[in-house]
């Protein structure tokens, strides 16, 4: 905490967790191969789940200009679409779409999140930059640059989420989204160190959204475009301090009364487990086969497995039990009304419930039209849900992060399934060699979904190679998913 006196008008130093983010942007050579070879498959990852997003009307309507005609010639793309925009609404956009269906990578620790969140921003500024470079006759900016830009933001969100929760002081995990995206595209846009700290102080002075649209009895469609509003105001940010010269507020963090730490944060400083590097990156989670909140990834898998066993017995089961870790039972354990998809897709009753019944879990599912069938709440009233202290003492383990699950099923006669328990899914980095496979299948067949066949081809010829797609300027690569 700040010692600054209140009523002193002098200016003290920056506070230091803002200075080691300016510090990590500009001066980090991130060297892990392990790091960009799995920020390639994030990238290709998380436009697959933009193109697929784009069968939902309710996500469609979101990524156009903020008001009709506003559009910019010459701009960021959109991917999927035709729409030219400035930076600011492309990265509103990108983040939304990447965001919408709960199915892009994700980041479990005191706070959660999804790192790749933050490719709203770096798109849509690498993409304004690289074709604003090609006009000047510049260079323009390379996917290799975009990976060593997401590799940074990943780090900063899932640094900051290893020890501090937002979610405990009921500040939505988005705020990590609009931090990281702040520091890296100030960066990106020239701005020197002094220019990421001014930047970054604006996004903590922003404070934070609220978690009330998670939860019930509010949970709604606005937790699939927060990331993408974090992304907009991070670009805002990021050019305010780099084009406009606004001024900082070194002390953001500490003031008394007035800082972060005493308005939001009860008081504390932020704690940390170790320096930025390249950690977070490395050992991030893909969802890969499920578009489930991640705290039930292993719970679909566990209730997969059962589905043979269960499908044909639904009327003679007397109870399910679903062991799960801490944060899991804190935050989508939900019983009684579903109010929509928003709801559906953070219930662990409901995402094990499916399974069970129809041997799969989609997108779709959390529809009106599956949701209407009788069995699924019939299931869910039969369900009981209990923290596992182990799986939460494995989910915090800095050398596991497993997501542990169970689920057994116990029928009227006296019978019971066996207790399937997964301590970590396939997109957990133990299980990449299983995963990557299944995740490049899936981002085949979004494009596929999507795009048309020669497009689906030439972008696949450039994920095909490293070295190709490395040097691909990001401007081409993102022409090819405009239609």
């Amino acid at each position: 905490m700040s010692q600054h006196d209140i009523r002193s008008a002098q200016r003290p130093a920056p506070d230091a967790p803002m200075v080691a983010i300016a510090d990590y942007v500009a001066d980090c050579a991130i060297t892990s191969q392990e790091a960009y070879d799995t920020a390639r498959y994030m990238l290709m990852d998380s436009l697959g789940c933009a193109l697929l997003a784009l069968k939902f009307p309710e996500c469609v309507k979101h990524l156009g200009p903020v008001v009709p005609g506003a559009t910019l010639a010459g701009g960021t793309r959109v991917p999927g679409t035709s729409h030219e925009l400035d930076p600011v609404q492309a990265a509103f956009a990108i983040g939304t779409q990447i965001r919408w269906l709960d199915f892009n990578d994700t980041w479990l620790a005191a706070e959660w999140g999804h790192p790749s969140d933050n490719l709203g921003t770096i798109l849509a500024v690498a993409d304004y930059l690289s074709r604003k470079a090609e006009r000047e006759g510049g260079t323009p900016l390379t996917l290799r640059d975009v990976l060593g830009w997401a590799i940074k933001a990943h780090e900063i969100q899932g640094g900051y989420a290893l020890k501090n929760s937002f979610n405990r002081v009921g500040l939505d995990h988005v705020i990590l989204v609009r931090l990281a995206s702040t520091a890296v595209a100030t960066r990106m846009l020239g701005g020197d160190k002094d220019a990421i700290v001014t930047a970054v102080s604006h996004s903590w002075i922003d404070n934070g959204a609220l978690r009330t649209y998670r939860h019930a009895p509010n949970t709604g469609p606005r937790k699939s475009w927060a990331a993408g509003d974090a992304c907009r105001r991070a670009v805002i940010h990021a050019l305010n301090a780099v084009d406009k010269g606004v001024v900082g507020y070194p002390s953001a963090l500490s003031a008394r009364t007035w800082g972060f730490y005493d308005v939001a944060f009860k008081g504390k400083a932020f704690e940390f487990e170790r320096p930025f590097g390249s950690y977070v990156m490395e050992n991030v989670l893909f969802k890969i086969s499920y578009p489930a909140e991640f705290h039930a990834q292993t719970a679909v898998e566990c209730a997969m497995r059962l589905h043979a066993q269960v499908a044909g017995r639904l009327d003679q089961i007397e109870r399910i039990e679903i062991e799960t870790q801490e944060a899991g039972a804190r935050i989508i354990d939900k019983t009684g009304p579903l109010a929509n998809y928003a709801d559906r897709d953070h219930c662990i009753q409901y995402m094990v419930a499916v399974p069970l019944i129809f041997g799969r879990l989609t997108a779709e599912d959390y529809g009106d039209a599956v949701a209407a069938d009788p069995r699924i709440d019939a299931l869910r009233v039969k369900m009981t849900v209990r923290e596992n202290p182990q799986f939460t003492q494995d989910y915090f383990d800095p050398g596991k992060r497993y997501i542990g699950n169970a689920v057994q099923v116990f029928f009227k006669d006296g019978s019971h399934t066996a207790r399937i328990s997964i301590d970590y899914p396939i997109g957990h980095r133990k299980r990449r060699e299983e995963g990557i496979p299944v995740l490049i299948r899936k981002f085949e067949k979004a494009l596929r979904g999507h795009l048309p066949a020669h497009r689906v081809q030439q972008v696949l010829a450039v994920c095909g190679s490293t070295q190709r797609f490395e040097e691909t300027p990001v401007h081409r690569f993102m022409d090819l998913f405009a239609l």
